[in-house]
């Protein structure tokens, strides 16, 4: 089982414990070894579920306000989890490579391979719930026949992305790609970078 293949496997088995309970509130409860890639993927993609469905809940526009700015706070610290693990995940591959080095004029990639991942954990969940609106019996078949297509280039797109990643992570362990890592360095997160925060603070 190649990485990909591995990577889709847990973040479906993130996706369908979640939907166990379907409770934004579920403490994760990592099926995995202690410090196995497999249970930083899990951490991920429960992340990542758990987000998708503040995102839904945070929509409805009968929303208590006092309610959504909670629901705001908490998707924002829900991102910084999500960035700071992915690094964590590139901080993963780049321990892996380490012994590589890379060719004379080996290629500098657009996005690291944890980014890449990230995309594909999001795909897993678009792909779950894409699949629940084919199939809903309470919605019109033109709904349903809609959301097939639509799953169709979504499982595309899981094809195309986990030959990508796949072919990403070859091209680094041959040494034709050179891997390389920025932090994000989010702003609005740290007092120190806010103007809203900072400015707050030297009010007092």
């Amino acid at each position: 089982m190649n990485f990909t293949e591995t990577a889709w496997k847990v973040f479906n088995k993130s996706i369908e414990d979640y939907h166990i309970f379907d409770d934004v509130d579920t403490p994760i409860n990592n099926p995995f070894e202690k410090d196995s890639l497999e249970r930083i993927l899990y951490a991920k993609n429960w992340i990542d579920t758990v987000q998708w469905h503040l995102e839904d809940i945070i929509r409805d526009e009968n929303i208590n306000p006092t309610e959504a700015l909670a629901l705001k706070r908490r998707i924002d610290n829900s991102n910084q989890q999500r960035t700071d693990l992915v690094e964590f995940i590139d901080s993963w591959f780049l321990e892996k490579f380490k012994n590589i080095t890379p060719k004379p004029h080996a290629k500098i990639n657009t996005e690291t391979p944890a980014w890449a991942v990230d995309r594909l954990s999001i795909l897993a969940l678009k792909v779950y719930h894409m699949s629940l609106e084919a199939h809903r019996e309470s919605a019109t078949e033109e709904h349903r026949l809609n959301c097939r297509a639509k799953l169709d280039v979504l499982l595309m797109q899981k094809e195309d992305l986990s030959t990508s990643i796949d072919q990403l992570l070859a091209d680094i362990e041959n040494g034709d790609v050179k891997m390389k890592v920025y932090k994000q360095m989010k702003m609005y997160n740290d007092e120190s970078l806010n103007p809203i925060l900072y400015q707050k603070g030297q009010q007092k």
